[in-house]
């Protein structure tokens, strides 16, 4: 005799047919974006509001010092060399004021560290810049970014430093309870991080080549690597698009994508070596094989995470993370 009850076998009925709790999203309160979920501005704490603002109004103002100097610079052509560090670290302020943000917004402690990274990277650039320039170079404007970029740089690393020790719940938010589920989140924002930090790398370094005359550049060479900034930003719209979709074949392209771009950096190294000190501007040809080897460690973690996480596609991280609100 059966002693189950028809209400019973109804409920068994019903719960067979919904999904396992932990397969359920965990991030219905986050607001789904293209890039994953992120924190409403209202549940972040009042001293992240106020550092995130402080944060973006200092990096507008360092992005209009500079906008003013390049526009002096291109005025006045003993100003060349400068104009060339002036052009990276604008591109690196745009980059770190996109770094903050999502780090913030996604509680994403990688995006943090490359934001840091960055920060340090300019804070570099502008200090050696400022050292290597002749006493008649250095007016006010000049001098004034100078300190600018390093009392606020400084800020942003001791603040930045203090959010990535701080606790993180994204990842349980987003991957539940499942260990194996975090993982794979942490592993997609490193990929996420360093494609965008790769993309980064490879703008500065085309914009260093082009504009410095670290050696002389043909009429075709100058196209092939203006030409290299739209491949950039091409290999990194794949990449982005590959790890957000999980789609396999995608990662496969994203790959062969970055092989002209590790042929290109050997031939550079090569050709900075063979006429190593030609232009008589060692500190520029120092930066740009600096920038090379900078790619090339960016690509090497890029690939290491993408190998491991593409291990992993398939297993339910793609549903959480844009799992709509219901």
């Amino acid at each position: 005799m059966d002693d189950r009850s028809p209400l019973l076998i109804h409920r068994c009925s019903d719960s067979a047919d919904l999904p396992n709790p932990n397969l359920k999203p965990r991030h219905r309160e986050l607001i789904p974006t293209p890039c994953g979920p992120i924190k409403p501005w209202s549940e972040l704490t009042c001293l992240v509001k106020v550092y995130y603002c402080l944060t973006i109004v200092s990096l507008l103002a360092v992005l209009a010092v500079t906008a003013v100097n390049i526009y002096k610079q291109i005025q006045d052509p003993l100003y060349h060399e400068d104009f060339t560090i002036s052009l990276i670290q604008l591109v690196g302020i745009l980059f770190c004021c996109y770094y903050v943000t999502r780090g913030i917004l996604q509680e994403n402690r990688q995006e943090l560290i490359v934001f840091v990274a960055s920060v340090v990277l300019v804070m570099m650039r502008s200090v050696v810049n400022f050292a290597v320039l002749p006493a008649p170079e250095k007016d006010s404007l000049i001098l004034v970014r100078f300190v600018c970029i390093v009392c606020i740089g400084l800020f942003h690393v001791i603040c930045s430093t203090l959010l990535i020790r701080s606790s993180n719940m994204m990842a349980f938010r987003v991957g539940g309870a499942l260990e194996s589920l975090q993982e794979q989140y942490f592993l997609l924002n490193v990929c996420f991080s360093m494609v965008t930090f790769d993309l980064q790398a490879q703008i500065c370094l085309c914009i260093l080549v082009l504009t410095s005359g670290i050696y002389h550049i043909s009429f075709s060479h100058s196209i092939i690597l203006g030409f290299g900034i739209f491949w950039a930003c091409l290999t990194s719209t794949v990449g982005v698009i590959a790890v957000l979709k999980e789609l396999k074949p995608l990662v496969w392209v994203f790959v062969l994508q970055n092989l002209p771009e590790v042929a290109y950096l050997i031939f550079l190294l090569y050709q900075i070596i063979k006429e190593w000190g030609a232009g008589g501007s060692y500190a520029l040809e120092a930066a740009a094989i600096t920038g090379s080897i900078i790619s090339v460690v960016i690509k090497g973690v890029l690939f290491w995470s993408l190998t491991r996480l593409y291990r992993s596609f398939g297993q339910g991280l793609r549903e959480r993370m844009f799992a709509s609100e219901q």
